[in-house]
């Protein structure tokens, strides 16, 4: 992990996400839980598929298709195809950690000389018995990510080395967390639920759930938590944990209204499926025959894309979040959608996992329109969602109104500050997605949600029994489209992992201040449904679906462990990153900034003082800016409000003017100096 990974991880928890391993692979993608690959013992040269491999002394590991394998002696190294990027583990005995990962360093690259910057704790489990993960100090413009991963089992460490590009390394996530999650030591096989009899939810369990959810929020700073069971085909509990803005008094219930996020998509691909059965739709058949302004930023790949495609994050688009975060003041659904023919590539179409969610908000308006032609895109897509799945399934609160549920009973966002505090925030970034709605836009209850979920349990069917929308197109949003992780595959809009031997149909919902995901047992019934009011919530969701399938399967007790560690390194790795800045802004590059900047993707760019502070004002948002000496001799302005904490700004010069440059994986953006 670099330097400012910690930024982006802070960042990272406030994007519609899936993968927890988006901006910090080692931090978070260690902590998953799925099943092994059987272990080949040999292999050398590009792997055709994905491949349970072993080291000399049997350590194992998957690697994935399209990497190539090399050996030598006690390292094995796995080679992105870009070739820019490699994972190396390497077996070795050392005194401890630190000795182990200096050793397996001067075994890979001798000459790799950036210093560690941070080193945390993760929870021994998966037949460790210590793991500690090494952050290295680097410098923006480098654009590299550095990070080491030592396991330990008696006197035998297995060290992991993460080497390579920004840019691969965001395109490549999945397979990059596919090696991390699957590395175990010789012999060791995970616990497994499957063939176990699953407990009902009933009084009890319920009450360990919550007691479970009730602590973790106490010890991530969540001030409010919602979350509904089902079981048995009825819901047995919904509920409330804590309060829905901090400093008042207000509880949580079964019917705050939270920001779902990215939980929108799995609804809205309900939505299109309810079309497919009236054959308004095809899954296979191509965008352009059903709505011919369909088009991205490459003409090949647009033809290629079939409906399912829109919501299967499995073209090659990347992601190109920033500019609908910077610039939404003036957009709208058709502005979404034009927003799409700037959108490019960066992978084969089908290769890899690369979430975009300007393609499931195309998703959405498209299948609005085929709904409803006469009518705008957003009045089209609001109607449908409305009247064909809201009022279907009495999910009678939710709603994309924002100033509807604003008025009501509502949770608040929160976020760290930049001491480590959870405080209320605003919540103006989060009127971003609403142009964009369908990839995240949906605000609904604890009492709703479980509806939802109740409704992917039952394949289709409304109270009654009556089936509403054929299982075949429900359970058609569950089928594999591109692989996500280790046994986890990305669907349209839903995900499915085979977790500790058992299938979960699941997805995460993340947006400023708030985080959502549920998580369903399709082979039992059992599901459960969770909404949070804080970026930390974030850290709780993983932990939260582990403590829920060991009260169903008697499992081991891993998740209060996970917990703790994930406290542990947010505080420490807060610290680091807080250390390095100066607030207020340092005065001599302050001094340097030119008073207005422009970007042509991202808008414009403000610098001015509130008293001793530097302000960066974006015009739909805008923040309080730390600055940072970085290695290189570079200068970076590092924004500190809640829930939008740690966009950098890197400043520099291009063409003889002044320019701010800010990144995502894999575009770069620059403000140049104006008049």
């Amino acid at each position: 992990m670099k330097r400012k990974c910690l930024s982006r991880l802070l960042l990272a928890s406030s994007i519609a996400l899936t993968l927890p391993a988006q901006f910090s692979f080692a931090a978070e993608v260690v902590a998953s839980a799925s099943g092994k690959a059987a272990p080949s013992q040999v292999h050398i040269g590009k792997l055709e598929q994905d491949l349970g491999l072993v080291t000399q002394i049997g350590t194992q590991v998957t690697g994935p298709r399209d990497w190539s394998v090399r050996r030598d002696s006690n390292m094995l190294v796995l080679d992105a195809p870009e070739a820019d990027t490699h994972v190396a583990l390497i077996d070795l005995e050392a005194e401890n950690a630190a000795a182990a990962v200096k050793a397996a360093w001067l075994q890979y690259k001798p000459g790799e000389k950036h210093p560690v910057n941070l080193v945390t704790n993760r929870a021994a489990k998966d037949g460790w018995e210590e793991r500690k993960v090494s952050d290295y100090e680097t410098s923006p413009n480098e654009r590299i990510v550095i990070e080491a991963i030592a396991h330990r089992r008696g006197k035998q460490w297995s060290v992991v080395l993460l080497d390579g590009s920004e840019q691969t390394f965001e395109k490549r996530g999945a397979a990059i967390s596919l090696i991390v999650q699957s590395v175990r030591p010789a012999g060791y096989t995970r616990e497994s639920f499957a063939g176990r009899t699953p407990h009902h939810m009933d009084a009890s369990r319920v009450a360990l759930l919550r007691s479970f959810l009730s602590d973790s929020m106490k010890q991530l700073g969540v001030p409010g938590a919602s979350f509904a069971v089902l079981d048995g085909g009825k819901v047995v509990y919904e509920g409330g944990v804590g309060v829905r803005e901090l400093g008042k008094p207000a509880p949580v219930d079964a019917n705050t209204l939270f920001m779902a996020a990215s939980n929108t998509k799995g609804m809205s691909t309900l939505m299109l499926s309810s079309l497919a059965d009236e054959g308004k739709l095809k899954w296979d058949q191509p965008v352009t025959q059903l709505y011919p302004g369909f088009k991205l930023g490459d003409a090949e790949t647009t033809q290629k894309v079939l409906f399912k495609h829109l919501i299967c994050a499995c073209t090659g688009l990347p992601r190109q979040d920033l500019e609908w975060l910077f610039e939404y003041k003036n957009a709208t659904p058709e502005s979404s959608l034009a927003l799409l023919a700037t959108n490019k590539p960066t992978s084969g179409f089908g290769d890899i996992f690369q979430y975009n969610n300007l393609m499931a908000s195309a998703a959405g308006y498209i299948g609005g329109h085929l709904a409803y032609p006469e009518m705008p895109l957003g009045a089209a897509y609001d109607l449908a969602m409305q009247k064909r799945i809201f009022d279907p399934l009495g999910m009678s609160s939710t709603t994309f109104d924002m100033a509807k549920a604003l008025k009501g009973n509502h949770a608040s966002p929160h976020g760290m500050d930049i001491k480590g505090k959870t405080i209320l925030a605003g919540m103006e970034m989060n009127y971003s997605i609403m142009p964009h709605r369908p990839a995240g836009g949906v605000w609904i209850t604890a009492h709703d949600f479980i509806r939802y979920v109740k409704f992917e349990a039952d394949t289709g069917k409304v109270e009654g029994g009556k089936q509403y929308i054929s299982a075949d197109n429900v359970l058609a949003r569950r089928q594999p489209q591109v692989n996500v992780g280790e046994n986890a595959t990305y669907g349209m809009g839903l995900e499915t992992e085979v977790a500790w031997g058992v299938p979960v149909i699941f997805h995460g919902g993340s947006m400023f201040g708030f985080k959502s995901n549920f998580y369903l047992l399709p082979d039992s019934g059992i599901g459960v449904a969770l909404l949070t009011n804080s970026d930390e919530g974030g850290r709780l969701l993983r932990p939260f679906m582990r403590r829920f399938m060991e009260i169903v399967f008697d499992g081991t007790p891993e998740a209060t462990a996970d917990i703790k560690a994930a406290v542990a390194t947010t505080k420490a790795g807060l610290a680091q990153f807080r250390d390095r800045l100066v607030m207020p802004a340092a005065t001599q590059p302050v001094s340097k900034l030119a008073k207005r900047y422009q970007s042509p993707e991202l808008g414009e760019l403000i610098v001015s003082k509130k008293g001793r502070d530097t302000v960066f004002d974006f015009g739909e948002w805008k923040s309080v800016v730390a600055s940072r000496k970085n290695d290189d001799g570079s200068t970076s302005f590092i924004t500190t409000e809640p829930t939008r904490l740690g966009f950098e700004m890197v400043v520099g010069e291009r063409q003889g003017k002044r320019v701010l440059i800010t990144r995502d994986g894999q575009h770069e953006y620059v403000f140049s100096e104006g008049s």
